[in-house]
Parts: structure tokens; C-alpha cells; sequence
């Protein structure tokens, strides 16, 4: 028995001399940048604090609309084009399940390029 408690203490002084030479390991995230240029044709969707839904077309006013007709009226927005972006903007005290809504009918109606909108610098 005697032995054994040896054997332990020599490891417990071992691990207790060792353990602040462990350095803790570092997480690498990717970092968000802006894109150079902005492209020329965008869709933008605007959910409110009502949570109601705002079309813009290139920065231009396209209306109220609702869940049930958000597919067509981006499709017709993209006017056949799948590689027009959709971006989500939406106001930070909004419901995360509304923002998730939105998008699960984007994709369930075949839109291809989704994005969010986010805040530059802060």
C-alpha cells in the first residue's frame, strides 16, 4: 500500500507543477468584412417590431405584403433571375422564430441567395 501512495504523490506533484504551463487553446471565428462593391440588383425584405413585412427593390419603396404572397412577389422581384441576393432586414427587438419564418418560406420557394442585414462598426 505503501507503494501505491508514492506512486501518487509523485504524480499529484508532477500534475501540480504542470498545470500552469498549459496554455489554453485558442478559438479561430471568421470575422465579417464588407464586400467591394454593392450589387446591382438587390431585394431587400424589412420586418418591423409588428412584424410586418416591407418589399424594397433597389433601395425603392415596393409596398406591404404578407407570408402568403412573400414568394411571388420575390420571384417576380427577380424576374427569373435565381442569383438576385435577398437580404432580411429586420429591427433588433423582432422575434428570432418571425426573422426564421421568413426565411423558411424564401427557401421552401426556391430562392437561392438569402442574407441578412447587419449593423457596420459595432
Amino acid at each position: 500500500m505503501v507503494p501505491f501512495i508514492d506512486v501518487m504523490l509523485v504524480l499529484l506533484i508532477i500534475f501540480m507543477v504542470t498545470a500552469p504551463l498549459i496554455t489554453t487553446g485558442m478559438v479561430d471565428l471568421p470575422s465579417v468584412g464588407k464586400s467591394n462593391q454593392r450589387p446591382n440588383h438587390v431585394i431587400e425584405l424589412v420586418l418591423g417590431l409588428d412584424e410586418k413585412l416591407r418589399l424594397r427593390i433597389d433601395q425603392e419603396d415596393g409596398g406591404t405584403l404578407s407570408l402568403k404572397e412573400l414568394p411571388v412577389r420575390v420571384k417576380q422581384a427577380q424576374a427569373g433571375d435565381a442569383q438576385v441576393p435577398v437580404v432580411i432586414s429586420a429591427e433588433r427587438n423582432v422575434r428570432y422564430e418571425a426573422v426564421v419564418r421568413v426565411m423558411d418560406v424564401l427557401q421552401r420557394a426556391g430562392v437561392q441567395r438569402v442574407g441578412l442585414s447587419v449593423k457596420q462598426g459595432q
